[in-house]
This record gives C-alpha cells, sequence and structure tokens, in this order.
C-alpha cells in the first residue's frame, strides 16, 4: 500500500456533478431564451403575454425531451448501511449508497456518513454504460483493475452480462427503444413550431398529439423492464429498493401537457377560431379582412343617363 491507497490506482476519483452533454443543451436552449426574451419588449400589447407562454413553454418541452437522454433519474434508489469498503478488509464504514438507472447505463453514488472517514474522503459517482455502441463488461472491468469501493462494485455486478439476475439485456433493450421513441417525439416537435409559425394551426395541433403520444411510447417502453423478475440488492443488512425517479415522471407530465394543449387546439380550431388566431396573434381587424375602397369616384355623365 502506498499510504493505504493501492499503489495503482494512487488517486480517489472525484464525484460527477454535471454531464458535459446536459450543460451543452441546457446552454443551448437557454441562449435561444435569452434571444427571445431580447425581443419580447418590440411586441405591443397582450400578444407579448401570448408569445412569451408560448415560446417559453415550447423550449421547456424540447431541452426535457433532449436531457432526460442523458440523465440517470428514470429509476433511482437509495439507501444507508454499514458496509466494508474495500476488497479484504474488515474495516466498514456508514455510507449512502444511490443507483440511478437511465437509459444509456447506470450511475452507483458512494457517500460517507460523514464523508471522511478512516483517513479518506468517500464520496463517489461511477458510471457504467450500456447504450448500443458500450460495454459495460469491460467498463466493470476497468472498476474492478481501478480498485473501486467495493459497494460500487457489488452494485454494478448486478447489471452486467454475467449476473445472475440476467436484467442487463432487459435494460439495455428497454433504454434503446426509449431513446428512439424520444428522439422521434423531439422530431415532431420541431415540425409541430414549423406548423404553428406557417400557420397551420389544426395540423401543429395533431403534430403535438404526436409529440405527446411518442412520449408516453418512451416511458411504456422502459417500464417493460418491471416485467423481469426482481434481483435484491442486498448491502449490509439493508436492500436498495429502486423506484421510478423524476426523469420518468417529468415526461409522463409533458406528455399529458401536449395531449392537453393538442386537444385545445383542434377543438378551438372548431369551436372558436378566432380565439385560437388571436392566442397565436394571427387574427385580423374587420377592416382588414374586409377591405373595401375608401373613395369612389364615378363619372357624372354615366349617371345622368342613368348607367
Amino acid at each position: 500500500l502506498f499510504d493505504g491507497v493501492y499503489p495503482f490506482y494512487p488517486q480517489q476519483r472525484k464525484a460527477a456533478v454535471f454531464d458535459i452533454r446536459t450543460i451543452i443543451v441546457i446552454v443551448v436552449f437557454l441562449t435561444l431564451a435569452c434571444s427571445f426574451l431580447l425581443i419580447i419588449p418590440g411586441i405591443r400589447g397582450r400578444a407579448r403575454l401570448y408569445w412569451t407562454l408560448r415560446v417559453l413553454l415550447s423550449l421547456f418541452v424540447g431541452v426535457v425531451i433532449v436531457v432526460v437522454q442523458f440523465t440517470g433519474g428514470w429509476e433511482t434508489g437509495w439507501v444507508q448501511a454499514n458496509t466494508s469498503y474495500k476488497s479484504f478488509s474488515p474495516v466498514q464504514v456508514n455510507a449512502d449508497i444511490g443507483l440511478h438507472i437511465g437509459l444509456a447505463g447506470v450511475n452507483v453514488t458512494l457517500r460517507g456518513n460523514p464523508v471522511n472517514q478512516i483517513n479518506e474522503t468517500i464520496n463517489y459517482n461511477e458510471h457504467f454504460p450500456w447504450n448500443f455502441g458500450a460495454d459495460y463488461d469491460r467498463s466493470y472491468s476497468e472498476g474492478l483493475q481501478k480498485g473501486l469501493p467495493s459497494p460500487i462494485l457489488y452494485v454494478a455486478e448486478k447489471f452486467s452480462t454475467q449476473s445472475p439476475c440476467a436484467v442487463h439485456r432487459q435494460y439495455r433493450i428497454a433504454g434503446h427503444y426509449a431513446s428512439a421513441m424520444l428522439w422521434v417525439a423531439f422530431c415532431t416537435w420541431i415540425i409541430s413550431n414549423i406548423l404553428f409559425s406557417m400557420p397551420v394551426l389544426i395540423y401543429g395541433g395533431y403534430t403535438l398529439l404526436v409529440t405527446g403520444a411518442f412520449m408516453i411510447f418512451s416511458l411504456l417502453s422502459f417500464s417493460t423492464v418491471r416485467n423481469s423478475p426482481t434481483c435484491l440488492i442486498q448491502i449490509g443488512t439493508e436492500t436498495l429498493h429502486v423506484a421510478y425517479g423524476g426523469s420518468f415522471w417529468l415526461i409522463l407530465a409533458l406528455g399529458l401537457l401536449c395531449f392537453v394543449a393538442g386537444i385545445t387546439i383542434v377543438a378551438m380550431h372548431h369551436l372558436n377560431l378566432d380565439l385560437l388566431k388571436a392566442f397565436f396573434d394571427l387574427r385580423q381587424d374587420k377592416a382588414e379582412e374586409y377591405q373595401e375602397m375608401p373613395e369612389v369616384f364615378v363619372n357624372p355623365h354615366f349617371v345622368s343617363k342613368g348607367l
């Protein structure tokens, strides 16, 4: 040992706080939102409120559809337990072990209570990918070579291809199809914005319904992993249970919101088209809609002859 640390792992890994891809997506959409806020003072009257509501809500739906592709909040679970920290060592630590399952992989978090124990800083967040093109078993083997703490390796081993739990294939396929459905929903979201700006309001409403449908389909695809037999994750005397996380419920809420918005737009198109045009700032004044010539010049000669 080198100061209590294995020589091939001289420095502890730092906990990952942010995902770079998530930051890039958020910055792009924030740039679009700020650009719109710069031009919003040029819109007069009540239309300013309508434009702000439509644009910000639409941008929020778009950024959520993309961001949840990279988050690990589809299924989450936490447990606090006394567990061994290193292999072949009887020393135990008190720590919070977190499991965060996403569409592209799983994150295992280990945080000590307190963080500084046995002369070490216990604060880890390790990612093990299983998306197509990634090798989960290789990532797990690299974790073994690095000497990751035993609780992280134990939880990660449950999702490997060699594990008796046999959940790797279910999660991998379910996450792949859920991600594909969300990308289709993102494409239909772009199409709906194009149709609203053309403007073809009723077809934009239909496309918004399709967007909500594909978001719900992604949830149904991911939830198929619940059909597989559950595998207990026993850490010390405690059991780590997982439940649907924030990303799952956020997509469900936005999917229902798209359904409500799409149905409302289609219904208003048939019931009160003027109100719908007013919300999209498309209503024209009656004078412009039925424009007539303000002056008519008549030849008196034809008038006198009764022509």
